[in-house]
């Protein structure tokens, strides 16, 4: 199979795919002994939308992943929806004899009876193995509320200060937080958001972190991330929103002004992304990864056996900025293990007309550079480029923009908003733009100045698209250093 996957055109080759079928929304990510749990929204008899279940696969590095049988699937109560899981330490929930587990909370979704009105309740389930089987509590749904439609996506930790069980939960264009003490009983405490960040679609997938501002020298603050869906009059489609501020285990309360929003990818396809659970690190960031892809055109993708992937796992940190108090974003470290061997330049004059990596080919690799723009009005690469297609990561100088365009980036009519050009500003840092970047066989991933800037597309490039360029316009730029890793696949060989 993992020669399959690895000729499989589109295929991402280092990015979280399922084995075949339709993928959406990342849920129920936990770490537990040595092990870190993806599971997914699945629909294992169709390569689009439809009855959803929990895909499942573990890693021990968040790079390999070891696929599992389909953990949740439709029951009595209807589909499984979104959700969350988390290891019950003490056993508050009396599933596991007096031992810590794993317990899954998620949504179930149907119909009201003799109604065609939506209805979604919470549940849970709990294993006994690690996570390899589940069993779904016979006291289910757990929590429901019949005046709300949109009543889904239940993220769930342990809040230390108050020793409780706190869920987030996505309740139409706003949040509400339930709190419980075994995970059964859930009591409401408090509402956010009616009147406050993007309200250009349903609210969905919310999650709630505690990040260290400037590794701690500022403190911590509390980020709640949000995801809107699609809105037929928003170009961007469904994209992820976060919001700053202070949560006492009952209440969040937002640092900036009600009008003030801030997306976490300025890209089109990073979307319901959540972070794992018990995941604990040394520098105290969290670990994030989203669904790489658009509810404007997530079923119509150029797919074949599959659709959709994972974007790269992240780790989020909180910094100080001129503007207050932002979100970065820095790409797995574990993903270095990846690298074939870099070419390196440094300290090069870049001119117009002439391309420093015009022997340089690939369709998966990364490039870590540093630019000094000069007096240039714009700077950037052309990737995955033949003589018909490129995809353009760039900046204009003037405008003080970072873009993607994808208008060219190999195919695209199937839907009319995928071939686009957009930008986001970004400024300089002592005069320089700093680039990391991700190029797969169906997507690109920039992280600039030090994360502080993410952006997430898809592209579908021909496969024999393999050319790179390096190039300037209207002046001369310098090049302080540029260093391109040629990647292995991940299928090239499997971890135990």
């Amino acid at each position: 199979m993992f020669n399959d996957l690895q000729r499989e055109k589109y295929r991402p080759q280092f990015h979280f795919t399922p084995p075949a079928k339709w993928m959406n929304d990342p849920n129920g990510m936990v770490f537990f002994e040595g092990e870190y749990h993806l599971f997914y929204q699945h629909h294992p008899d169709g390569t689009t939308w439809g009855p959803m279940h929990w895909g499942h696969a573990i890693s021990k590095d968040l790079t390999h992943w070891e696929h599992c049988p389909i953990a949740l699937k439709p029951d009595e109560h209807g589909e499984i929806f979104s959700g969350s899981a988390v290891v019950d330490w003490e056993d508050t929930s009396g599933f596991f004899g007096g031992k810590p587990g794993l317990v899954a909370i998620f949504t179930h979704a149907d119909h009201y009876p003799d109604s065609e009105r939506p209805r979604q309740r919470q549940s849970i389930a709990y294993s006994l193995d690690k996570g390899r089987t589940w069993i779904t509590y016979e006291g289910n749904p757990v929590l429901s509320e019949e005046a709300i439609t949109d009543f889904r996506d239940p993220k769930v930790f342990w809040h230390v200060p108050k020793q409780q069980w706190v869920m987030v939960l996505a309740t139409g264009d706003r949040v509400l937080f339930y709190t419980s003490s075994n995970l059964k009983q859930w009591n409401v405490e408090s509402e956010f958001g009616a009147a406050e960040g993007s309200h250009d679609g349903v609210w969905e997938c919310p999650d709630i972190i505690e990040l260290p501002v400037d590794g701690g020298m500022e403190g911590s603050k509390w980020v709640l991330i949000v995801s809107i869906g699609d809105n037929p009059q928003c170009p961007e489609g469904s994209r992820t929103q976060y919001f700053v501020g202070d949560f006492d285990g009952s209440s969040f309360t937002n640092d900036a002004s009600p009008e003030t929003i801030l997306w976490l990818d300025h890209g089109r396809d990073n979307y319901a992304g959540v972070t794992w659970s018990d995941a604990q690190r040394a520098d105290q960031g969290k670990l994030f990864i989203g669904w790489m892809s658009n509810w404007k055109y997530a079923n119509l993708i150029p797919t074949a056996s599959w659709r959709s992937a994972m974007t790269l796992p992240r780790v989020l940190f909180l910094k100080k900025v001129p503007d207050g108090i932002r979100l970065v974003q820095e790409p797995l470290a574990e993903l270095q293990q990846l690298r074939l061997g870099a070419k390196h330049w440094e300290e090069t004059t870049i001119v117009p007309g002439q391309n420093l990596l015009s022997d340089a080919q690939g369709d998966i690799y990364e490039i870590e550079c540093e630019i000094d723009p000069g007096d240039a009005s714009e700077v950037g690469f052309k990737l995955r480029k033949s003589e018909r297609e490129e995809t353009v990561v760039g900046y204009n100088v003037f405008d003080r923009k970072l873009f993607i365009d994808r208008s060219n980036s190999g195919e695209k009519h199937f839907h009319e908003a995928f071939a686009c050009k957009h930008d986001v500003q970004l400024e300089l840092h002592n005069g320089r733009l700093k680039l990391h970047i991700f190029v797969d066989q169906s997507s690109v991933e920039v992280f600039a100045n030090d994360g502080e800037i993410a952006v997430t597309d898809q592209i579908f490039p021909d496969p024999t698209s393999t050319g790179m360029e390096l190039y300037v316009k209207d002046g001369e730029a310098k090049l302080v250093s540029l260093k391109l890793y040629p990647l292995q696949s991940i299928y090239s060989y499997v971890t135990a």
